[in-house]
């Protein structure tokens, strides 16, 4: 393999998401609605197409192109049916909590999830700790997603680990913060198509190198385990009952997503954008992980002291000429771009607008929206920076916490958003305690492994966290009927 050649359409693609990050960011000069609302939520004005972009590329991370498809190659289609819950996200999140989200958003001029909350809950201790959860789980989760990434990127395109992470990490860091949630929209956007594309470009080189389709399944079918649903007992009924949980329904939980519902322009951009978003997620899901099994035809055996996160690379480098190389690079490389990006600016708006800002509205003097403008700029740096320096050299507690960091945020906001939205009888103490001990019993279950009968410890997050907030709720004080006027007008 050329590294030159497989090195190009990687830089080419490096540059030119720079270069949407600073069009962004002259582009939102012109809004009219503020500083504020311009960086963390693009004015309110995505389109349905761009909308459904910039979810499915937060959704998809490298795991999704990597560590799922290696699963896959290891379990055979019996992952592919597991992965199919996630074809929902995007219905789920737009369909239930995502017009309603936007409404009151609008309502209240929200820029961020945590606005929501502190309004229907009138608790700021609930809004700091609510902060505090999404900047410590996000950061974990950029550490793994850098570091994915960066070992991907060293075994395809044969560069060092920290050379390649410092590159890509400095140009998703540098467009996140100067263009804002603009910049990470159309970034986003470019990402998903490149990796409907990629898709494309492996299940080619898969085909052709194996034989074809009948080529390739003449081998899997050598392995009868491969073709089973439960994966000869490997994938139980209860893991994939909880894993649906997880990465299904409760998806409803995820702030990097829900945050999305305050930025799409009409009713009609979010209709056609839970069309467009369950195609391609559809699309991406389904197919890498399909694709995955198929490899199984051509990858006959894991690497040498490696795990089946290396069967991708390893697919890429055997089976691609150099340039179409580069290019299946950039498709993981994107889903690991799209999803930091998506987090950064997240974790940024919870520093500045929901602590910062909040804070400093109680101060005689107020920053003004130049100061607001260097402040969020830096954060964003800072956030990034901070998560690159740890990913040089990850130490295993980052990469443990970030296994568990997506039932972490949904054991913390899950029944936040749902019953907050939907149960007139949800108030802060419910939320409080459902929030502090659904992480809490959660993390530790996860820790001490508990046994589970082959369930995921999300089941411990999510119902420890709706027990106690229907006990809260029951026992607190109930809230206040203005706000409940806000959030449900029709039943009053």
């Amino acid at each position: 393999m050329n590294t030159i050649l497989t090195l190009t359409p990687i830089f080419i693609f490096l540059v030119v998401l720079l270069g949407v990050g600073f069009f962004a960011r002259q582009k939102g000069k012109d809004s009219s609605g503020g500083f504020s609302n311009e960086y963390f939520i693009g004015s309110r004005s995505l389109g349905g197409f761009v909308f459904a972009m910039t979810f499915v590329a937060t959704y998809t991370s490298v795991s999704s192109f990597v560590g799922g498809p290696g699963l896959a190659w290891a379990r055979g289609f019996g992952w592919v049916y597991y992965a199919t819950i996630q074809v929902v996200s995007v219905m789920m999140v737009m369909g239930v909590v995502g017009k309603k989200l936007a409404i009151i958003g609008r309502k209240i001029g929200a820029v961020t999830v945590i606005d929501i909350i502190r309004k229907r809950y009138s608790s700021d201790i609930l809004a700091n700790i609510s902060a505090v959860v999404i900047v410590l789980f996000f950061t974990a989760m950029m550490v793994a997603q850098y570091t994915g990434g960066a070992n991907l990127f060293a075994a395809a395109a044969n560069v060092d680990y920290n050379a390649g992470l410092i590159l890509f990490a400095l140009v998703v860091v540098i467009y996140t913060s100067v263009g804002g949630f603009r910049g990470v929209a159309l970034t986003d956007t470019i990402c998903a198509v490149i990796m409907v594309l990629c898709i494309g470009v492996i299940g080619f080189a898969i085909l052709n190198s194996g034989g074809g389709l009948a080529g390739v399944m003449k081998k899997i079918n050598a392995e009868p385990v491969l073709l089973e649903v439960q994966s000869g007992g490997y994938l139980s009924v209860p893991f994939l009952l909880s894993q649906w949980l997880l990465c299904g329904v409760c998806t409803l939980g995820l702030p990097q997503s829900l945050v999305r519902s305050l930025s799409f322009k009409d009713s009609r951009a979010l209709h056609r954008a839970m069309i467009y978003g369950t195609v391609v997620i559809g699309l991406m899901m389904v197919g890498m992980h399909l694709l995955g099994v198929l490899s199984r035809g051509v990858i006959t055996e894991i690497p040498a002291g490696k795990t089946t996160d290396a069967i991708m690379p390893t697919l890429i480098v055997q089976t691609l000429p150099s340039v179409l190389a580069g290019f299946a690079i950039i498709g993981t490389l994107a889903a690991t771009m799209s999803t930091v990006s998506s987090l950064l600016i997240t974790a940024s708006s919870s520093i500045i607008k929901d602590l910062w800002l909040r804070y400093s509205s109680k101060q005689a003097s107020r920053p003004n929206d130049k100061q607001i403008q260097r402040f969020s700029i830096l954060v964003t740096l800072l956030i990034g920076l901070v998560s690159l320096i740890i990913a040089i050299k990850p130490p295993s507690v980052i990469v443990w916490i970030n296994l568990f960091a997506f039932g972490g945020l949904e054991s913390a906001f899950f029944w936040t958003f749902l019953l907050g939205l939907f149960w007139k009888r949800a108030n802060k103490t419910g939320a409080i305690l459902a929030m502090i001990g659904g992480v809490v019993l959660y993390c530790a279950s996860m820790a001490l492994r508990l046994p589970l009968g082959g369930s995921h410890q999300i089941v411990i997050g999510i119902g420890a966290s709706f027990v106690l907030f229907i006990a809260g709720s029951l026992l607190g004080k109930p809230q206040d009927e203005k706000t409940l006027r806000l959030f449900f007008p029709e039943k009053f």
